[in-house]
């Protein structure tokens, strides 16, 4: 078995901003030389998340709004009292949806669904420059 550690980065704008990041996941996992295993997304960071959805622009809208009603912005946050960053809902979100994501791979090929994407979630309350790791195992 072999382990391959990659990372993939990209700009963000917050405000639980949904970016599709299956084909930059592919390309590293096709690039690896990995045949079969197990590909692990992690955010690190504690305003991120990462898991699937259909990317669509419906689902992106009805998520977002999902995430609102969730954690709202407007609430009062002990974590803005203490810290005055006003992003106390940005980590409830991202606490909520977790930083990480495993997805199996067969022939170089992530196994995901037809309308089944890889998306990265940026709760911050602001643009945010984003890396995320790639633990790629397998033979």
């Amino acid at each position: 078995m072999k382990i391959i550690n990659e990372h993939v980065t990209f700009d963000s704008k917050g405000h639980s901003d949904i970016i599709d990041i299956t084909a930059q996941v592919q390309q590293k996992l096709t690039s690896s030389g990995l045949n079969n295993g197990s590909l692990l997304v992690f955010v690190p960071g504690a305003t991120g998340s990462v898991t699937t959805m259909e990317y669509e622009p419906g689902l992106v809208a009805d998520m977002q709004a999902a995430l609102e009603r969730l954690a709202p912005k407007g609430l009062e946050y002990d974590h803005n009292l203490k810290w005055g960053d006003g992003n106390g809902h940005s980590h409830i979100r991202a606490s909520m949806l977790g930083p990480s994501l495993v997805v199996p791979f067969i022939d170089r090929q992530l196994t995901l669904g037809t309308w089944q994407q890889i998306i990265f979630i940026d709760m911050d309350n602001r643009p945010r420059s984003r890396e995320l790791v790639l633990q790629i195992t397998g033979e």
